[in-house]
């Protein structure tokens, strides 16, 4: 008999202790840091607790709900149409944060937080897309996130809900929109490339045109030296052969055959030159001296004709540097 009573003692002792722990934890219970927990009192709002330990009354009160006061972020992807009619899909994240002092209000008023700020961001994006080019898009879209943000504000603050930050994160255009855009890039960045080519061949030819003008010029001015060294020579031959007792007229024909004799023999020198057909029998220096003396003949004829008479021959004389030759008056331009 007592061994039965001590038995049911026991059990009665256990019973009772797991019943006081029972009772115990569900008496107090733990609030995490940026937490908030609703408490209810047979189902109507009893208070809110914030961190720490807490207590509550068993059986009567209860923890409806925990209501996370971190900073939280959704990402909501819209797909809509700009204003050149170009499908694309947006993605807007929202930084949001449930007010401290508005734990009720965030808790009890709006059912699913996320999908009334989805809502709301569809409703902005699909108002302020259409009215932007593609690439309005891209280059505005902090002014997209600003409307966004802003109209979440204005809607949200009243439900314990603050709007801290809204991102366009990623702007995904149709592929073949896609392609085409890096088609016009690719042609943009070969046009300007063909621009500077262009350029760099225009100052090359300007340069190589620079070069040649130059050149003919320094060719010129070499050929326009070299004849005046051949005509000093001249004249020093002209004079060398009137001091003999030869005259001008003779002096110029033995000269001119000279001249013939060692342009052949030049060209007989020259290994590449082309093909030049002139007289070369041995009565062709006669002809052109023939030739010359006609033509002073006749050209002393034309003098007296016109009653111009004629210089006495004389040997030539040097003029000094840098004083010009006197001019006759000529009959024929007179006339």
């Amino acid at each position: 008999m007592e061994e039965t009573t001590s038995a049911m003692n026991t059990f009665l002792f256990y019973f009772f202790l797991v019943l006081a722990l029972f009772v115990f934890w569900t008496f107090i219970f733990i609030v995490k840091q940026q937490t908030a927990v609703i408490i209810e009192r047979f189902g109507r709002f009893q208070s809110i607790r914030s961190s720490g330990l807490r207590f509550k009354i068993p059986v009567i009160d209860r923890i409806a709900g925990r209501v996370n006061l971190k900073i939280q972020q959704l990402d909501v992807l819209v797909e809509t149409k700009t204003k050149d009619d170009v499908f694309v899909r947006l993605k807007i994240s929202v930084q949001f944060q449930v007010i401290k002092t508005k734990v009720y209000d965030a808790f009890y008023q709006l059912e699913n937080s996320n999908d009334q700020i989805t809502s709301y961001v569809f409703d902005v994006v699909r108002a302020e897309v259409p009215k932007m080019k593609l690439d309005d898009v891209f280059e505005r879209k902090d002014d997209i996130a600003i409307a966004v943000k802003r109209e979440l504000n204005e809607a949200m603050l009243d439900y314990g809900y603050d709007i801290i930050k809204t991102l366009v994160t990623d702007i995904d255009p149709d592929v073949q929109v896609k392609a085409a855009m890096n088609r016009i890039n690719a042609a943009e960045r070969e046009k300007v490339a063909a621009e500077y080519e262009a350029e760099a061949e225009r100052i090359k030819i300007v340069a190589k045109a620079r070069a040649e003008a130059e050149s003919k010029r320094l060719q010129g001015q070499g050929i326009a030296d070299q004849r005046r060294e051949i005509a000093r020579g001249l004249e020093e031959s002209v004079e060398v052969l009137n001091n003999v007792g030869i005259n001008s007229q003779e002096a110029s024909a033995l000269l001119v055959v000279t001249q013939h004799y060692d342009t052949l023999q030049s060209v007989g020198e020259a290994t590449q030159s082309n093909l030049i057909l002139m007289p070369n029998s041995p009565h062709a220096g006669s002809d052109m001296l023939s030739q010359l003396i006609t033509s002073f003949s006749a050209s002393h004829q034309v003098a007296q004709t016109f009653g111009i008479k004629p210089e006495q021959e004389k040997t030539p004389q040097k003029k000094a540097k840098g004083t010009a030759p006197k001019k006759d008056n000529d009959p024929l331009l007179e006339q």
